[in-house]
């Protein structure tokens, strides 16, 4: 039988996850605003407008995981000793993304009939996530592309999590 917990081989991805957001965040650009204007008018939007618009992105995304971590949750109960801390840093991903008000989860949808296809399902869907806000780097300004970064590496960590937890999940 696998042990389950923590294990070095998960911790060491999850600090390697981690430390390849930190360098993507370095990527982000100054923050003084002499980017030659090419930050946020690719779609000929104001700058704050831009900015806007890929955190609603990104919020949309968050409350989806969110969302398929809940559904998980009440479906199969056994799962929450491992799930929760991940939903708990999903829904901190959630309020740093949008810190004003909290968005309504998005509709989490799963054909997953057993404990282990549902955790494969979330990690197919941290791994979306982690693709996704990597796409929306391109474009953010300085502060935005480092939280972005950070979640998309979290993410990606989970993903390895998730999808070690589902070898040891019983089907």
């Amino acid at each position: 039988m696998r042990r389950t917990g923590t294990t070095r081989r998960g911790a060491l991805a999850a600090t390697g996850a981690l430390a390849a957001g930190a360098v993507l965040a370095g990527c982000g650009g100054d923050d003084d605003g002499t980017d030659g204007g090419t930050k946020g008018s690719a779609h000929g939007a104001s700058p704050v407008r831009a900015e806007k618009a890929l955190r609603t992105g990104a919020t949309r995304t968050t409350a989806t995981l969110l969302a398929g971590y809940e559904q998980v949750l009440r479906a199969h109960p056994a799962t929450a000793a491992a799930l929760t801390p991940l939903r708990d840093a999903v829904r901190a991903h959630l309020e740093a993304l949008s810190p004003e008000k909290t968005p309504a989860l998005g509709m989490a949808r799963s054909r997953a009939t057993t404990p282990a296809a549902a955790v494969r399902e979330l990690a197919a869907a941290e791994r979306s996530a982690a693709d996704a806000y990597t796409a929306l780097l391109l474009e953010a300004p300085g502060e935005l592309a480092r939280l972005l970064a950070s979640v998309a590496a979290a993410c990606a960590a989970h993903a390895y999590l998730l999808t070690e937890l589902a070898k040891e999940t019983p089907a």
